[in-house]
């Protein structure tokens, strides 16, 4: 039922984030608007995930020498809770895996719900500042 794919198109994918994103960058009061979320995730791997063959979220990587990072992880409001993040927390491992990857890092809003996914998921904060927990989890 879930599957995964590079992304397909990418200005639908910025919508995604920007439309999940909202209400932290109005929480915060960030001036970041689609086209900047374009902008940004143009230089990253983007994959489309899809749930019954519907594009419902987007996760976007990075990678150096030693780690890959989790740059973005949105999926729309309504497939949220259902077990589909974690499902795709082990996808993004397989990629850093093949990657020969030694870390997987992400930064995450610390209002946000998504870092309980997180910690459930094996990632420790390493770091944290007023907006952020900077959180990591040592690959296989």
């Amino acid at each position: 039922m879930i599957s995964f794919q590079p992304t397909v198109d990418l200005l639908s994918s910025a919508e995604v984030t920007f439309d999940n994103m909202r209400s932290y960058y109005e929480h915060y009061a960030v001036d970041w608007e689609l086209p900047n979320i374009h902008v940004q995730i143009s230089g990253l791997e983007n994959w489309d995930i899809l749930y019954k063959g519907l594009v419902i979220g987007a996760f976007r990587l990075s990678f150096d020498s030693e780690d890959c990072y989790l740059r973005d992880f949105q999926v729309s409001a309504q497939y949220q809770n259902k077990g589909i993040g974690a499902v795709t927390l082990a996808q993004i491992e397989r990629i850093a895996n093949e990657e020969c990857c030694k870390q997987l890092r992400l930064r995450v809003f610390k209002i946000s719900p998504a870092h309980s996914l997180y910690k459930r998921s094996g990632f420790v904060v390493d770091k944290e500042e007023e907006r952020f927990y900077y959180m990591s989890r040592s690959l296989t």
